[in-house]
């Protein structure tokens, strides 16, 4: 059995990652000749929507072996419209390939990468790429690498085997103290510096650099084999033995309509039709897979560190840990913006709804949001390429034609201190109450539920419902209808019939409950804000910083480097999301402009916002309940409930 080791490359986009990809699999045997991206031949970029656009859209992986390992290569977009793709894929690295675009240096999302590998802590190889390029200076991006991402860069000088270079073997015992003092005493060993070398690696002590260009097949090789020599001593540390648990980075469907899930097997061992435990209930895998491009192998067994996938497992989501222990991983890439579904009236919205629901399925960060009283739909999504690939896969997939509304800020709704809700509802032969407290939470803390009901009140199986019904849907604030968060909603009575009560019972006075306390709540409406990092021409400084002035941002202390500066800051996605042209068309295309979202915060301009979205809360879920007098039910409007709980009503 090998050992397995999963790579991933990652890149800002146009820098030559795929053209790498395709280069180094060659050298490895997966390949008989490199694909070019421009030739619409690429192996990893197999989806006709990446060959038509020319840019990686969906993670995939090949796979080879080397030296007695096992490797998984991924491939991850490298658009910012698709970081939610790339991060996913991240969360099941071993290591990953950074590519620097040697022509055009550190570039924005660069650094948004070398971000997300450090929370991570994902062990770093860089490649300078387009070193044939007239632009290109080798020592400069060293120097740019070592400032902006990371003081520990070491140049591997081509380094795939042998004596280290002499300036490694210095830099590797300034990092170990024990091969300091043998260094000093000069007690050079290549075999110890060499382990101390890998440990450093792993431990993001050092990042090795290597350069070369990947179309004229310039230092690749090198580079495959420094991967295998670095990863050898290092690989499925800590997989070994243990009950079976794996992390689900990936869904899929097949040609068919058939849902894939792939996983990371963290410990343990997986067989087809064992069962295990998931999120959902338990589960069993029919079949596992081996993927190599999109073709797939069945195999008996998923080990500890490999890639598998498996059909079906209906209702696992990406950030699912199924197997022992449970659980969920957040990702941190998340979307800012929002924009509304126009189709053909003549198409049935359950059908357009079915087919956004399976593209949701395979992409947690699109978020499909329905009006159930007008019919409309919402998603919740990165920018507008990402719009143009769902309109394609709409159109592709489920021969249905859709363009999509002005791309608007999404922004959300909470609470400023705490309200009570009570929700009724007992129309003939059914009954529940339910009382809730919401309280505001910590911002991004999204919808908490606990309970202070106890089970004499209200029995166990009951409570438990509630709680499902209070996580599993978005509710709507009554500012604006935007979607409620950082609010914990604790259960404070509950009341059931021994006769009537239905599990549906529960789930409409929940839903009123909720939306009776926003009634009565201080309701904040709150924006996205943004941390970005912009770097310009020294000559763009009084345009650029009286720009930021203009949009309110939150400034750190300028940095001047040379006849550049560095600016980073907070600033509403409202007002930023339009500065990108502004900013390219002010530095004359020369500056570098990054941002991220980064919290919610109250809004600045939220009146002129509530009053634009001429919101009416009695519209959206009715905060009113529903009572049953003389063998019929009656509707008791929401500030008149309280009059008519059957449960002690508590105080905010």
């Amino acid at each position: 059995m090998s050992a397995n080791h999963v790579i991933g490359i990652l890149a800002h986009v146009d820098a030559g990652k795929t053209t790498l990809s395709e280069q180094l699999l060659t050298y490895a045997g997966v390949l008989r000749a490199p694909g070019r991206v421009d030739h619409g031949n690429a192996f990893l970029d197999a989806h006709p929507l990446e060959r038509q656009r020319g840019i990686t859209i969906f993670s995939d992986q090949a796979v080879f072996e080397r030296d007695g390992l096992r490797f998984f290569w991924v491939d991850t977009p490298g658009h910012a419209d698709f970081a939610a793709e790339m991060e996913r894929a991240l969360s099941v690295l071993d290591m990953a390939v950074l590519v620097v675009n040697g022509a055009e240096g550190i570039q924005s999302h660069t650094e948004t990468l070398w971000t997300l590998l450090e929370t991570y802590g994902v062990p770093t190889v860089l490649f300078i790429n387009k070193t044939d390029r007239a632009a290109c200076d080798v020592e400069a991006v060293l120097k740019e690498l070592r400032a902006r991402l990371s003081a520990d860069i070491a140049d591997m000088a081509g380094w795939h085997g042998g004596d280290l270079p002499a300036e490694v073997i210095e830099a590797v015992a300034e990092r170990d103290e024990a091969l300091l003092d043998r260094w000093m005493a000069d007690d050079y060993s290549p075999d110890a510096w060499l382990d101390g070398l890998r440990r450093q690696v792993a431990g993001r002590a050092l990042f090795p650099v290597y350069s070369g260009s990947a179309l004229n097949d310039v230092g690749v090789p090198e580079l495959l084999d420094a991967l295998c020599i670095l990863s050898e001593n290092n690989v499925g540390k800590g997989f070994e033995g243990g009950p079976f648990r794996a992390l689900v980075y990936k869904v899929r469907h097949d040609a068919q309509g058939g849902r894939i899930c792939f996983f990371k097997v963290l410990s343990g061992a997986l067989r087809p039709r064992e069962e295990f435990s998931t999120p959902q209930g338990p589960a069993r895998a029919n079949e596992l897979r081996l993927y190599n491009g999109m073709k797939y192998t069945p195999i008996p067994r998923a080990d500890a560190g490999m890639l598998c996938a498996a059909p079906g497992l209906a209702g696992v989501r990406p950030g699912d840990i199924i197997g022992a222990g449970g659980g969920r991983n957040r990702f941190h890439t998340e979307p800012m913006m929002a924009a509304s579904a126009i189709w053909d009236s003549a198409m049935p919205a359950n059908r357009v709804l079915a087919a956004l629901r399976q593209l949701e399925d395979e992409d947690p960060a699109l978020s499909v949001m329905v009006n159930e009283h007008t019919g409309g739909i919402d998603l919740r999504v990165m920018g507008r390429i990402q719009l143009e690939v769902i309109r394609q896969l709409m159109a592709d997939r489920f021969g249905i034609d859709m363009t999509f509304g002005p791309m608007r800020v999404l922004y959300m709704e909470t609470i400023a201190a705490p309200a009570v809700g009570v929700g009724h509802y007992e129309p003939l032969r059914h009954y529940a109450e339910v009382h809730l407290r919401l309280i505001p939470g910590e911002r991004g803390s999204g919808i908490r539920f606990e309970s202070l009901c106890h089970v004499d009140e209200l029995s166990l199986n009951w409570q438990r419902l509630i709680e499902t019904h209070v996580c599993e849907k978005t509710h709507r604030g009554v500012l604006t209808g935007a979607p409620l968060t950082d609010v914990t909603v604790q259960l404070l009575h509950g009341r059931s019939h021994l006769k009537h009560t239905e599990g549906g019972d529960f789930r409409e006075s929940t839903y009123r409950a909720i939306r009776n306390a926003l009634m009565y709540a201080r309701s904040v409406l709150l924006e996205p804000v943004c941390r970005f990092t912009l770097r310009a021409p020294a000559d763009c400084y009084g345009r650029v910083m009286g720009d930021l002035v203009r949009m309110y941002a939150n400034t750190d202390p300028p940095e001047m480097q040379g006849d550049r500066f560095t600016v980073a800051g907070e600033a509403a996605v409202a007002l930023f999301s339009r500065y990108n042209d502004e900013f390219l068309a002010a530095t004359h295309g020369r500056g570098q402009l990054q941002y991220r979202l980064d919290h919610y915060a109250p809004c600045r301009d939220a009146e002129a916002i509530i009053e634009a979205a001429r919101y009416n809360p009695l519209a959206d879920d009715t905060p009113d309940s529903v009572f049953c007098a003389h063998g019929a039910g009656y509707v008791v409007p929401w500030d008149q409930v309280r009059a008519h709980a059957h449960c002690p009503v508590e105080e905010a």
